[in-house]
């Protein structure tokens, strides 16, 4: 495993890390048994920082990721995330004492004594442009609650608004072959200060592992059914915002990426963490089996000049224009 820089904070984590919202609910049916054992896999195996969020589960893969980690709290990194139990648009749900009040249930859960990098879940735009939120945040890292602290956002837009704050350390991006808008100006910028950037739904929901077929049906309990256009969150979340027909389609001609290679999930995986300014890849995960496949993603033939101009074009002339909702 290689660990790559998280920003200015003096952390170093691995180049593939894990996403638990999987784990935690909204995706089908999970074991916590087979969550668990997948935990002990990854941790086993080299990862050292986990990503998950007071929502996920209702607070059930921070539950996880404790029980994962006891007696190994020193070597183990965990990104967690606030703001969305609450009314995102209300004001006073980033105020001191909401956001202390949620840092503080996520510290019981995760049973740690700070958290090393504490998130706002994709808030609404103006709550990023007034800043107050930031001010709360230094507050709670004064007090030791928090080490460092960063921003999961929905737009490219919003992640220059946080660069803006000195003290954001990493910004969690939706960032895959089919959303590759942060390269243009969010990466560079991002860079030149020294953030360290979290690409999220790297496999845009599976659709990149190049699995599934028009006919695939989802659970009702997963978002890849029940928002799949937007109806319970961003649109951008599920699919990288691509309709599923639009995204399989489009999946069945990037077949090609896998060649020289072992799988298309591991090469899209592969991908992501070939391009500058990334910290890490975390792809979420139900079961060991899919901890293996993720990990070995790091292991695989990297992409040529050629290759990466080539979907680079793909993505400019097939995909952009049918991706649905702000990014």
């Amino acid at each position: 495993m290689e660990y790559r820089p998280l920003g200015k904070t003096g952390i170093k984590v691995s180049e593939v890390s894990l996403g638990t919202w999987a784990i935690g609910g909204s995706w089908g049916k999970t074991s916590d048994e087979q969550s668990l054992d997948a935990l002990h896999y990854a941790i086993e195996a080299g990862v050292n920082f986990f990503d998950t969020a007071d929502v996920y589960g209702d607070g059930h893969s921070e539950e996880l990721l404790a029980k994962a980690t006891k007696g190994k709290e020193e070597q183990i990194y965990f990104a967690t995330k606030f703001c969305r139990q609450g009314n995102l648009q209300a004001r006073d749900n980033y105020s001191y004492d909401k956001v202390r009040e949620y840092c503080e249930a996520s510290l019981k859960r995760l049973g740690r004594e700070a958290i090393d990098l504490y998130q706002i879940h994709c808030p609404p735009t103006d709550i990023l442009k007034e800043g107050e939120v930031f001010d709360v945040l230094d507050r709670l890292q004064k007090e030791g609650k928090i080490k460092h602290y960063g921003v999961s956002v929905e737009t490219v837009e919003e992640g220059l608004i946080c660069l803006e704050h000195p003290n954001v350390q990493a910004l969690q991006v939706i960032f895959n072959i089919f959303r590759q808008k942060p390269l243009e100006q969010l990466f560079p910028e991002a860079e030149k200060k020294g953030v360290g950037i979290l690409a999220r739904v790297p496999l845009a929901s599976g659709l990149l592992t190049g699995k599934f077929s028009l006919d695939y049906q989802f659970e009702k309990d997963d978002h890849r059914s029940f928002n799949e256009n937007g109806e319970a969150f961003n649109v951008g979340e599920t699919f990288a915002g691509l309709g599923f027909k639009k995204g399989v389609a489009l999946s069945e001609q990037l077949k090609w990426i896998e060649d020289g290679r072992d799988s298309m999930g591991q090469a899209a995986i592969r991908w992501v963490l070939d391009q500058q300014g990334i910290t890490c890849a975390i792809p979420g995960f139900k079961t060991k089996k899919q901890v293996i496949s993720n990990l070995g993603s790091a292991e695989q033939k990297k992409f040529s000049d050629a290759e990466l101009g080539k979907l680079q074009a793909f993505y400019q002339d097939y995909v952009e224009g049918y991706i649905r909702g702000p990014y």
